[in-house]
């Protein structure tokens, strides 16, 4: 992001890219300014670095999750990987402190506030309260369920019904609560994500 402001700046855009092609892209726009090139390729090198700790981080969790029982779990569920069910089962802990997995959603912000008074009833955006981290994790694992291609059994079919009443922002919203509900069960009970329903609740 600092690369594409500093050249757009100069009226060079870099447009899209891919990962691959984002050096090449760059180089080609400041080979004819000598300034900028100085500029770029000092940046260029600070991302490669970043990029390789990043990747080496990333392959520490990937193995921290295969030795770990119950990420192993979380990640039979559709748009689970090893990021976010790390993160969810640190959060959790123990799963026999809730009460119910229902009460897991509201725990991490999940659910809508309200606002009651006299005749007045308001329910609000989500209330945000909790940890942050596994909000964010379990948004993102509804995005990957809705936007990508994968297997999300009766799951990615509630959510689509959801975004077709109350639109797709909403959908993904409702989708990491019941993520939050449904990973919760699975822990307490020991059993992997079932794609259908009706084996899931038997």
């Amino acid at each position: 992001m600092r690369l594409r402001g500093r050249l757009r700046g100069f009226g060079l855009k870099i447009g899209k890219t891919t990962p691959k092609s984002f050096e090449g892209r760059v180089r080609t726009l400041v080979a004819d300014h000598p300034t900028l090139t100085l500029i770029a390729e000092a940046l260029l090198r600070a991302r490669a670095v970043l990029l390789d700790e990043f990747i080496k981080l990333d392959n520490k969790a990937h193995t921290l999750a295969r030795h770990d029982p119950r990420a192993r779990l979380l990640m039979t569920a559709p748009g689970v990987g090893s990021r976010v069910a790390l993160t969810y089962a640190a959060a959790i802990d123990d799963p026999g402190r809730f009460k119910s997995s229902k009460s897991v959603g509201a725990r991490f912000g999940l659910t809508p506030k309200r606002y009651q008074s006299g005749e007045t009833d308001v329910t609000g955006r989500i209330s945000k309260l909790g940890d942050a981290a596994v909000r964010t994790a379990l948004y993102e694992a509804a995005n990957i369920i809705l936007e990508r291609p994968v297997k999300g059994g009766w799951l990615k079919a509630w959510a689509l019904g959801v975004a077709k009443r109350a639109g797709m922002r909403k959908a993904k919203v409702a989708l990491a609560r019941k993520l939050a509900v449904v990973l919760h069960r699975m822990l307490v009970d020991g059993m992997p994500f079932r794609m259908d329903k009706v084996a899931a609740t038997a």
